[in-house]
């Protein structure tokens, strides 16, 4: 009988992680009591709120507790603690590279605009990676709910940082709302200045969504994607161009895309050759991090220790680890499949 290794021991990156989703639970009850924030008793109970976005009520909800997360981060301080948490819980659940997704527009009014409130969290970054040995870059992400214009200065703006952190450019949010095209041009001065395309698209809308992202963003990731699985020339397109989904398994159960995590489609996506990253989205909310969404990938859909490991090094694949850390990450999956 086949030894069942320890998925936090598996060597993986984390591509899809939010910036305030990422926080403790503990973390937010402590800065809410420091800054006199009344929480919902869905976010003090210890346990993830009930939610399901399948509908604009259930959606407005998510969002209403994520805002008033979100309002408790008010200094540099808090900054820096969250990034500094959230890289401890990575490399606990094994990942060796983090790339974290933030609109620094939701953070600017606290923390003196939106140029000093980017830096505070790229020097968060860099002081969490020093000091805890994971490679962290930071995704800007533009908010699909705000102007194309907004996301033109957004792209600028991480452009410019591109050399101190930033490595993608990312469009979040309902993506039922608007249309994908009308912010093709924040992603040209993205990928013109040299930067990742992963927008959001296949979860809470459909396939049309998913190719939205490739013909009118050119993405290079899709965050999610999973709804692609309903269109199977889809899978092949995404699969022949080595597309990675940043597929969250636990997310998709939580918002009430799919019932129970035998519904996500895993293996359909795996099955096709579509490259997967696994992610956690925002723990703070759906309640699990990194290492548990592999654990559902082998008790929900029976992923060997051999296809969990290909998943690991699709994550790395899909990453933007300079290549030093992929040998590594990649030597370091290969020796967890020959551990016993």
């Amino acid at each position: 009988m086949e030894r069942v290794r320890d998925v936090r021991g598996l060597p993986k990156a984390h591509l899809h992680l939010h910036f305030t989703g990422s926080m403790r639970p503990a973390t937010l009850l402590e800065l809410a009591d420091k800054y006199g924030v009344h929480l919902p008793d869905a976010l003090k109970g210890g346990e993830p709120p009930k939610l399901r976005a399948t509908d604009e009520r259930g959606w407005f909800r998510f969002q209403r507790l994520y805002d008033i997360a979100r309002s408790c981060l008010r200094s540099p301080e808090d900054i820096q603690r969250l990034v500094r948490e959230a890289a401890e819980e990575d490399v606990r659940d094994g990942s060796g590279w983090l790339e974290i997704q933030v609109d620094p527009t939701s953070y600017a009014p606290r923390l003196g605009g939106l140029i000093p409130a980017l830096e505070i969290i790229l020097d968060a970054v860099r002081a969490a990676s020093r000091d805890t040995g994971l490679g962290i870059r930071v995704v800007v992400a533009a908010n699909r709910m705000k102007h194309p214009l907004d996301a033109r200065t957004l792209a600028r703006l991480a452009v410019r940082y591109a050399d101190h952190g930033v490595i993608g450019f990312g469009l979040s949010n309902d993506e039922r709302r608007g249309f994908a095209r009308d912010f093709d041009r924040a992603f040209a001065i993205a990928r013109d200045g040299g930067l990742l395309a992963a927008p959001h698209g296949g979860e809470l809308a459909g396939p049309a969504s998913v190719r939205d992202c490739l013909d009118d963003l050119h993405a290079s990731r899709v965050g999610h994607g999973v709804r692609a699985a309903e269109d199977p020339a889809l899978l092949g397109r995404l699969a022949e161009r080595g597309v990675t989904c940043e597929v969250c398994p636990a997310s998709n159960v939580a918002l009430g895309v799919y019932e129970k995590p035998e519904d996500v489609p895993l293996r359909t996506l795996y099955d096709a050759g579509v490259p997967m990253a696994l992610g956690a989205d925002d723990p703070l909310l759906f309640g699990s991090r990194l290492a548990e969404q592999y654990e559902i990938a082998r008790a929900a859909h029976g992923f060997s220790d051999a296809e969990l490991a290909e998943l690991a090094r699709q994550s790395v694949r899909g990453s933007r680890a300079p290549e030093g850390v992929r040998r590594e990450l990649l030597a370091g999956v290969e020796a967890w499949l020959a551990e016993g």
